[in-house]
């Protein structure tokens, strides 16, 4: 029998799939990365008894990095990034053990079925899955095919069924054509972000911005919102003149027409034409005309069109909207939701995709209605070989989706009906009047058939005052002509629907990225989002656009980027070759950058003009070690402390307050020492500001506190102040907090466990002694007599926090409320930093994790 390793992209597909293909009859596992499962199942593959293994991965496994040294802002030279430069590629999140788990169940497979989404991005994964599990399967015999790729669109039986049965190969050319645009977003990003903000950071203190970044995308995206900025501060109103007239059919009625004209620009000439219309008492008909017009019904949704809308119509982000997006999917209720196609293919089962419509009591009538009558085929649209258009694949009820999940879901619905829907038909009767020698006209529609409409009435014809029945020659009294001044009014913001609309037809970004170039500019701060969610930029995105136009404008007009978008796509066609498009960019840029960094005075004299100079930026706070003078807290991100008088600057850490220490200095250099706090049921640590950005020790790395400084014999230090071994990171020491009481806490140097303890007590203080169990430091506990919690009245103890059945009741462990998600775990990627395994500096040991003990410990957080 042979064994048949299955892998989809995420732990929910996987077990949708596995369910459809066993019919239900299978069991499943926990996976060792305990993020994915595995359900296993007997059946038959390809004409052979099989054992099939049906897991996934979180979405890539792997992702593109410079090797180490290469990650130091401090040490390379950004112009380096274009070429010298290795990559590697890493995995994409550690914890999870990606490539492990997959060698583990990989091994002795015999076959691999690769259900990763349909795209490019999933091709990719596609090869990133293999990489990993290929060396461990059994060897194929002969020219045995073991590599079969699985096409869909849906998580829908037929359609899973129908994959299983024609397997295909996974796409070389577009897996390569994503790691190019990897390798060129991570170079020519990560080159023009860390020479634009160490310079710009390193001049000026309300940036309000802890990255002044770059990207080939995020950049003309950007750029659009500038453009319209631009337009709308240079903007001139004009006043200009409309002569309104309205006539009277009947006694007790009035019409509005409107003049052919539509409006002059000069008053006198406006004036001439009122003198001229007065002069005549009645309005003549000239013309009526009636003709039956059309409103199309919508082409079928893809990708753009949905955020559009989301964004224009539900109030909903293009990020959000494409995460709720992709949760329908998963959970089956739509077909996949990155497509560019609007035209459904010849045999796609409509009746049977609305069928599923026909009891929900919003459209049940309408769908009802379609199927007897006849469905009307979709408009021809764009056909861009990749997906189907959006479609609703099974029933949902608001109870079920909730929220925003039935309001996409219901646009979703709707529209797919009313693509299947007929046209709307109404009638456009057009009068055509003269009042004297200038002509005016009023226009009525009346609706003969609704169509489409009826499911998606915001489309509706409006409904209108009834035009009088007249004819050629007929008169009507005037009942009022008047000049009406009025003014020019400037362009709007951009909406998000009016920017995808533009990074669409420039082609920046992809169906799939252009979520994400959105947010990325609204997290920089380089634009707001406001009411109407229109795109308004801030100080310094508008500065970041002019000095790129004044450097060199193709830095931010699309056109560039554009062009090596149809690069890219040529290579997934297999049409260009993956390493002259990569080096022949990567040139451009390069260029580009030595051109950047010779040109930036030209954009720091935009800086100068909007931003203020270090010096002049925020409040005293700490006295610096060199001149003993006052440094200056800048709080506006990236925060960071300024010695004007010693021209220096010192990075603190990020999402969090800094306070002064109680005055108290650093034994190695004299500077004072501050306090970074993330709030009261967080943690905190001081830190000296110079040993934090110029490590003292060789086992210390920049951006390490006074909990990670292994200095023998500072009051402050991890030396004295740690206990032992963190209970669920394995590089971490639980640091007591000397600053926390009376709800005195320890915290892990490394992660964001906390450890509550001793409440209450007088004093906390760890020992020169260890614990003979556990080889962690013990503690020293003062009680207040009128709170003590220990036996027979007494104040004092000292123990093991850990193994003393005294304290063991008076711990808790928790996860500390960090400001911001990126926080835990410590800063970027300082992982296992600053000490090693077993030991602690001074001579104490780490903790061994006794198993009773750490099991009762996690209890508290699992």
């Amino acid at each position: 029998m042979r064994t048949v390793l299955m892998v989809a992209e995420k732990p929910s597909l996987a077990q949708s799939i596995a369910k459809i293909l066993s019919r239900g009859n299978m069991s499943s596992r926990k996976g060792l990365n305990g993020a994915c499962s595995v359900h296993e199942y007997t059946g038959s593959f390809i004409g052979q008894s099989a054992h099939f293994k049906m897991t996934s991965v979180c979405g890539h496994v792997m992702t593109l990095d410079f090797i180490g040294k290469y990650n130091s802002w401090d040490k390379v030279d950004p112009a380096e990034l274009f070429s010298k430069a290795p990559t590697e590629k890493k995995e994409a999140n550690p914890k999870l053990t990606m490539v492990k788990f997959l060698q583990v169940e990989g091994r002795g497979c015999d076959c691999i079925v690769l259900w990763l989404d349909c795209d490019k991005e999933g091709e990719n994964i596609c090869f990133e899955v293999l990489d990993a599990v290929l060396p461990v399967m059994n060897k194929p015999r002969g020219t045995e095919r073991t590599i079969y790729r699985a096409k869909f669109s849906s998580i829908t039986d037929t359609d899973i069924c129908n994959a299983m049965n024609h397997l295909g190969e996974p796409n070389r050319n577009e897996a390569l054509s994503v790691d190019a645009r990897q390798e060129l977003d991570l170079r020519i990003g990560c080159a023009f972000t860390r020479f634009q903000t160490k310079y710009f950071q390193g001049k000026y203190g309300n940036l309000d911005s802890s990255l002044i970044s770059f990207g080939p995308c995020q950049t003309p995206t950007l750029g659009f919102c500038v453009e319209r900025h631009d337009k709308i501060q240079s903007f001139k109103p004009e006043p200009y003149w409309v002569l309104q007239a309205k006539v009277n059919p009947e006694k007790e009625s009035s019409l509005t027409l409107d003049w052919d004209r539509v409006r002059v620009f000069d008053r006198e000439v406006a004036q001439m034409f009122l003198n001229i219309t007065k002069m005549a008492k009645e309005a003549k008909v000239e013309s009526v005309s009636k003709k039956e017009k059309v409103k199309q019904r919508p082409l079928a949704l893809n990708t753009v069109e949905m955020l559009r809308v989301a964004s224009a119509a539900l109030g909903m982000g293009p990020q959000h909207a494409m995460q709720i997006a992709e949760r329908l999917y998963t959970q089956g209720y739509i077909s996949y939701p990155r497509t560019e196609t609007t035209h459904y293919p010849e045999n796609f089962d409509l009746k049977g995709c609305l069928r599923q419509q026909a009891n929900n009591p919003y459209w049940a009538e309408t769908v009802k209605a379609l199927l007897s009558e006849g469905i009307n085929r979709p408009r021809k649209g764009h056909d861009a070989g990749d997906h189907p258009p959006i479609t609703p694949m099974r029933a949902a009820t608001e109870a079920e989706l909730g929220g925003d999940g039935w309001r996409l879901y219901e646009y979703i619905t709707r529209h797919f009906i009313a693509t299947v829907s007929a046209d709307c038909k109404y009638l456009q009767t057009t009068i055509s009047f003269s009042i004297g020698p200038e002509r005016f006209t009023c226009v009525g529609k009346v609706v003969t058939s609704p169509g489409f409409t009826e499911i998606m009435p915001w489309h509706s014809i409006p409904l209108e005052e009834s035009l009088p029945h007249c004819e050629k020659g007929d008169l009507f009294p005037i009942g009022e002509i008047k000049l009406l001044e009025k003014q020019t009014s400037p362009p709007d913001y951009l909406t998000e629907a009016e920017l995808i609309t533009l990074m669409e037809k420039h082609g920046i970004g992809t169906d799939a990225s252009i979520p994400v170039h959105i947010n990325n500019i609204c997290q920089r701060n380089y634009v707001t989002v406001e009411s109407g969610r229109r795109l308004k930029p801030t100080n310094l995105g508008i500065v970041l656009v002019h000095g790129y136009y004044k450097i060199d404008a193709e830095l931010v007009l699309p056109t560039i980027r554009s062009a090596v978008e149809k690069q890219l796509n040529l290579i997934a066609l297999g049409k260009a070759n993956y390493h002259q498009v990569l080096e022949h960019t990567l040139d451009i840029f390069k260029r580009k950058f030595h051109y950047f960094v010779d040109s930036i005075a030209g954009m720091d004299e935009l800086m100068e003009v909007s931003f203020s100079p270090l010096a002049a930026t925020g409040k005293p706070l700490s006295r610096c070690g060199k001149c003993h003078r006052f440094m200056k807290y800048i709080q506006a991100k990236p925060s960071r402390l300024h010695c004007s008088h010693c021209d220096d600057t010192y990075s603190l850490p990020q999402n969090g307050t800094i306070k002064l220490y109680k005055e108290l200095r650093c034994p190695l250099d004299d500077f004072e020492l501050v306090l970074w706090s993330s709030g009261s049921r967080g943690k905190s640590y001081p830190l000296c500001p110079y040993c934090y950005n110029h490590p003292p020790f060789r086992d210390m790395k920049k951006g390490m506190g006074c909990n990670e400084c292994t200095h023998p014999t500072c009051q402050h230090s991890l030396s004295m102040l740690g206990i032992g071994q963190c209970v669920e990171c394995e590089n971490g020491v639980l640091v007591l907090d000397s600053t926390s009481g009376p709800k005195w806490k320890m915290a892990c140097n490394k992660c964001n466990v906390v450890v509550h303890f001793f409440e209450n007590a007088h004093k906390v203080r760890v020992s020169p002694e260890t614990c003979e169990l556990c080889e962690a430091a013990l503690v020293d506990v003062d009680f207040n007599k009128a709170k003590s919690p220990l036996p027979g009245d007494e104040t004092q103890h000292s123990g093991c926090v850990f193994c003393d059945p005294v304290f063991q009741d008076l711990v808790e462990l928790k996860h500390a409320a960090m400001r911001h998600p990126m926080h835990r775990g410590g800063q970027g990627k300082r992982q296992g930093r600053g000490r090693g395994k077993g030991r602690r500096p001074g001579g104490r040991l780490n903790p061994k994790k006794p198993k009773d003990k750490m099991a009762a410990l996690a209890a508290y957080f699992v």
